[in-house]
């Protein structure tokens, strides 16, 4: 079931700073009491091959992000303690330092199952033991979500976990929503900022492709 439209989870949950500061964040109030928007990324594990690539690239990207008014948080389901030790291990050694924005450890998996997220497959129930089986990971997707100002999700996207995710796609998908947020115009096929956009009309729809 699709999120966009809705309001994000009001769900508090750990996280950490880059110095290694225990943090508690509610991506909904970091939104609507910042009154910035929020790129949220969800990646499957520490330590892993793809991940690092990913936190890097969102981190080369921060000033873009910060000139868009939107804060850049990572998120996965490993613990603070493992991410201080990804954040303490060099680039070349298939670490995270330099990363500076806040990374969610959502350990009790309490904001991914709301989302819908988790690499579950089945699960049954064992009566001997009166507890719950997973079948499946139970780690994230790489799921990422943007949420505006006033905490209305308006894009998610989920990536299969071998497939890295393109960086400068989100910040396209920010300019295009914060032009509808300005001009009330509507953005078509592959709008980049400074191209043309249109009105959400008949007229507006033949004006554009007569031009295009």
């Amino acid at each position: 079931m699709s999120l966009v439209g809705k309001k994000f989870p009001n769900i508090t949950v750990d996280a950490i700073s880059e110095m290694g500061d225990d943090l508690k964040i509610n991506i909904f109030e970091e939104a609507t009491k910042n009154n910035k928007k929020v790129l949220l990324f969800w990646y499957p594990k520490d330590f892993t091959f793809v991940c690092p690539t990913e936190l890097h690239a969102f981190q080369a990207a921060l000033g873009d992000f910060e000139k868009r008014n939107t804060m850049v948080i990572g998120a996965s389901c490993d613990t603070n303690e493992v991410h201080f030790a990804w954040l303490n291990t060099p680039k070349d050694n298939g670490g995270i330092e330099g990363v500076t924005y806040p990374i969610i450890a959502d350990t009790q998996r309490n904001l991914s199952s709301m989302l819908g997220i988790l690499d579950v497959t089945n699960q049954t129930f064992d009566e001997e033991y009166d507890t719950i089986l997973t079948e499946g990971s139970n780690v994230t997707y790489r799921a990422t979500y943007l949420i505006d100002e006033d905490g209305k999700i308006f894009h998610e996207s989920v990536n299969d976990m071998p497939l890295g995710r393109n960086v400068n796609e989100y910040l396209r998908l920010i300019d295009a929503y914060a032009h509808v947020q300005k001009f009330g115009e509507v953005c078509p096929a592959n709008w980049e900022e400074g191209k043309d956009a249109m009105n959400a009309d008949r007229k507006g729809v033949a004006d554009y492709l007569s031009k295009h």
